[in-house]
């Protein structure tokens, strides 16, 4: 899958969320833009994305209020980068200790800022399949060099887009992850179509990893959202 991300950009300049946007799909990213606090909070209670940058001076909710929302209430784990005009050092003591990974100040550099949040994406796991090359999850391994999974030792026979989807579930271990996420990332199509792909690759999956055998694993469908896969023991 490599290091392609869904990206959510909340920036009220729309100059600025277009030449960001713009740098981030060059790099083959898909980026949605929400240019209120507000917005963008409505947005996310429906779908999920595996990075969030936000503007502190925007409209509604400013970006902070979102951010402590974000982490309290919809998702702790996304990373999320500040991009912001506001640089003094209190403010950024201020993010970072409500939840933000990175704080880029304004005015914003095209390839530092790609770096920085390349960089946070592997701090996290995304895009390290040509490096990590076995996960152990007990009682599954996923190798990502023979792109193969086993259970209990034994090999489970998949296809591309049933290894790739079990990846992807396992890389985000507790979180909400929506339909149009797993759609965007798994299968490189629009979120708004055929979400039904997905529900049948999910249920393959609970059968070919024994998850209704399993005590310590869960696969639940969260209702008008999507799926977390999650390790209850």
């Amino acid at each position: 899958m490599g290091l392609k991300m869904r990206i959510v950009i909340l920036e009220d300049d729309r100059d600025q969320a277009d030449l960001l946007k713009a740098w981030l799909e060059e790099k083959g990213h898909q980026c949605t833009v929400y240019h209120d606090g507000n917005a963008f909070i409505r947005a996310y209670s429906n779908d999920s994305y595996d990075v969030a940058l936000l503007d502190w001076e925007v409209p509604e909710l400013k970006g902070i209020e979102v951010l402590r929302h974000l982490r309290s209430h919809l998702d702790s784990q996304v990373p999320v980068v500040f991009i912001t005009q506001r640089d003094t050092e209190a403010d950024i003591v201020e993010a970072l200790e409500a939840g933000a990974d990175d704080y880029i100040a304004k005015p914003i550099r095209q390839f530092e800022t790609l770096a920085r949040i390349s960089a946070i994406a592997r701090r996290v796991g995304y895009g390290d399949e040509n490096t990590a090359q076995r996960y152990d999850f007990e009682p599954y391994t996923i190798d990502t060099r023979t792109r193969a999974v086993t259970y209990q030792g034994e090999p489970v026979e998949m296809t591309q887009k049933e290894y790739e989807l079990t990846l992807f579930l396992f890389k985000n271990l507790g979180r909400v992850i929506s339909r149009g996420h797993l759609l965007e990332m798994v299968w490189g199509t629009s979120s708004k179509i055929n979400t039904r792909t997905v529900d049948t690759h999910v249920s393959r999956l609970r059968s070919k990893l024994h998850l209704d055998e399993q005590d310590n694993w869960q696969l639940t469908s969260v209702y008008r959202h999507g799926y977390r896969l999650e390790n209850i023991g």
